[in-house]
């Protein structure tokens, strides 16, 4: 049976955190896992294989992993999941039946954040109450995607960041976008390494910046990556 699901995963030197993602991923017949792998120095593509039904090699790059994985995927709903997340433990049944409408070209999931800082709360709040007024979700939610509406739209543009929005919005064009009411649940590790409140103001300069016409690849010079 060819799998109805394909959840996908872009990965670069996370051998601290992949068994743990990928062990919490259904395993069910109609889902395969992907993980895409950057070039990681560390042992992140020997740790994923027990846990994977693919591990693909790609060129750095989160938008070209996500495209790669897309690419050798089977399924016809294409779930992006960040390496430092968890679905929700019914997630593809949510998705499924939010599939079943017609208009619906895609969605994402609310977020939470695994810390117990308030200010993480009031983070995952405000992230969550942003995207129900814009319909328009961040990768770190989880988006899934019909696999034609992905083919349609080209894939994710492959930009050095910011490319999860663009890709939202460009979903928008086509068809509805839902909000699922179960977290992903993230990491904190940026929060925690970076601070709260840098952290938080930096990404929405950055976002601002963008709908002001500056490019992703200038405000990529400008980012620092945690890993």
């Amino acid at each position: 049976m060819s799998p109805r699901f394909s959840i996908i995963i872009p990965a670069l030197n996370e051998s601290s955190l992949i068994e743990n993602t990928l062990s919490a991923l259904p395993r069910r017949a109609d889902t395969e896992r992907i993980v895409v792998d950057g070039g990681s120095s560390d042992q992140t593509a020997a740790l994923a294989r027990p846990f994977a039904d693919k591990v693909l090699v790609a060129e750095a790059g989160r938008a070209r992993q996500l495209n790669r994985g897309a690419r050798a995927a089977a399924g016809h709903i294409l779930i992006f999941l960040h390496a430092d997340s968890r679905l929700p433990e019914d997630a593809l049944d949510m998705i499924a039946k939010a599939l079943e409408a017609p208009a619906v070209a895609g969605g994402a999931f609310d977020l939470a954040i695994d810390s117990p800082r308030w200010a993480l709360r009031l983070v995952a709040s405000a992230a969550n109450l942003r995207t129900r007024l814009t319909g328009v979700p961040y990768g770190d939610q989880g988006i899934f995607v019909r696999r034609s509406v992905f083919e349609q739209l080209g894939g994710f543009p492959e930009w050095p960041l910011l490319e999860d929005l663009e890709f939202s919005r460009r979903i928008k064009t086509v068809g509805k976008v839902v909000l699922l009411s179960k977290p992903v649940t993230v990491s904190s590790r940026r929060w925690d390494k970076e601070g709260v409140g840098y952290t938080t103001l930096r990404n929405q300069i950055f976002v601002l910046l963008y709908f002001l016409g500056v490019s992703p690849m200038r405000l990529a010079r400008w980012y620092r990556p945690i890993r």
